[in-house]
């Protein structure tokens, strides 16, 4: 079997792909959830979208990591 390249995504990132696209909220009650701002919470998710949508697109791995 062939090893995936992967492509890293914060546990930030991942939480707010999580509150937006399954829990279905909207930003301003996302934003609250994660305490940031509603433009913080955009970028947060526009940069998680364009990371899963190229980690889709080229057949890669999603690895989530825990910033410190």
């Amino acid at each position: 079997m062939r090893e995936l390249k992967t492509v890293e995504i914060t546990l930030e990132e991942w939480e707010s792909l999580r509150l937006k696209d399954v829990e279905n909220m909207n930003q301003i009650d996302a934003a609250r959830s994660m305490n940031t701002s509603q433009s913080t919470f955009q970028r947060i998710l526009t940069r998680a979208h364009k990371k899963i949508s190229f980690a889709l697109v080229h057949c890669m791995a999603i690895q989530i990591t825990v910033d410190e």
